[in-house]
């Protein structure tokens, strides 16, 4: 009886406090509570939100497992056998092309994206929607963030992403007008939310097909939404002309035997911005300028030179069915 009073009097305590800073014991969450703060959320809120037992005394274990090192050099591994397996879906991207039409029709006049481009992605990341969610993104940031060392520039990495998540989810929670505790947005193992799959901190990049407010669970939203992404952060502006491109499933084939063959390659880069030194397939080749000028975009989706490839794979082998059937 003594334990069910002292509970009810915490419980009672937390809720009528009055919170006017955001001093917390970790100083991570001190940190996400200021930057939610300076996005217009109250005090009240944010401080709710961090000490809520449902929303931060909870871990994600098969999330953390699927982060760490290991998890990930296996993930890679086998993108290219998943782009392969892929292929065969190219006739659901035609048909999910026609289905859509008016948006594709809206998505490319209003940002320069390809239809079959913003088709690829949506079927690389869920399967046109088929892929259902079974974590809840602040689960896996939190889990990131309360667990992560920093004492390796991946793992600060890691730290200021899983932060910046955490603090863009209490934002949209708060817009929403949505309870901490209520606050649950499906998302992948990697904390990746809807058909599109946006972290968090890209809900900025969200839109509407035809209402004000997105839903990234709606294909229409999905299609407007990941063309939004691609011309904003990756400045795509400028269809395709699938003229202009090389055999793409014959380059793709070369890059993946030319990946084996070298470590630490990239299909576009020579070095990163940190000033790691890459092995450039497409260095001295200009008849891949065209082709690699739009692989760079792609990467601004998902920075992996497979991820891309195969994207542009899927687009294009769609484009030829497309023309095909027309």
């Amino acid at each position: 009886m003594i334990k069910i009073i002292l509970i009810t009097v915490s419980l009672t305590t937390l809720l009528m406090a009055k919170y006017t800073n955001c001093t917390f014991q970790n100083k991570n969450y001190s940190d996400i509570c200021e930057k939610a703060v300076e996005g217009g959320v109250t005090y009240k809120y944010a401080n709710q939100f961090l000490l809520s037992y449902f929303k931060t005394k909870k871990y994600d274990e098969v999330s953390w497992k699927y982060l760490q090192p290991r998890e990930i050099k296996k993930h890679r591994a086998s993108e290219k056998k998943a782009n392969n397996a892929l292929v065969k879906y190219v006739p659901q991207i035609v048909k999910n092309l026609k289905e859509y039409k008016e948006v594709y029709d809206y998505a490319e006049k209003k940002y320069g994206v390809n239809r079959e481009i913003i088709a690829a992605i949506l079927l690389k990341e869920t399967r046109l929607g088929k892929i259902k969610p079974k974590h809840d993104a602040f689960g896996v940031f939190n889990t990131i963030v309360t667990r992560v060392k920093t004492e390796t520039s991946r793992e600060k990495w890691l730290m200021k992403m899983g932060k910046t998540n955490m603090t863009a989810i209490i934002k949209y929670c708060y817009k929403k007008g949505v309870v901490p505790e209520q606050c649950n947005i499906p998302s992948s193992y990697a904390g990746a939310v809807g058909i599109p799959q946006f972290m968090p901190n890209s809900f900025i990049h969200a839109k509407s097909y035809k209402s004000e407010i997105s839903d990234l669970t709606k294909m229409e939203d999905a299609i407007v939404s990941a063309a939004n992404f691609l011309h904003k952060n990756a400045k795509f502006k400028t269809l395709i002309k699938w003229e202009n491109m090389p055999d793409i499933p014959k380059i793709e084939d070369e890059w993946y035997k030319y990946e084996a063959s070298h470590k630490e390659s990239s299909f576009v880069y020579e070095k990163s911005k940190r000033g790691k030194v890459y092995n450039c397939f497409s260095k001295d080749k200009p008849e891949l300028g065209y082709l690699s000028g739009y692989v760079k975009k792609i990467m601004r989706y998902n920075n992996s030179s497979n991820y891309s490839v195969g994207v542009l794979r899927l687009a294009y082998d769609a484009n030829l069915a497309l023309m095909h059937k027309n």
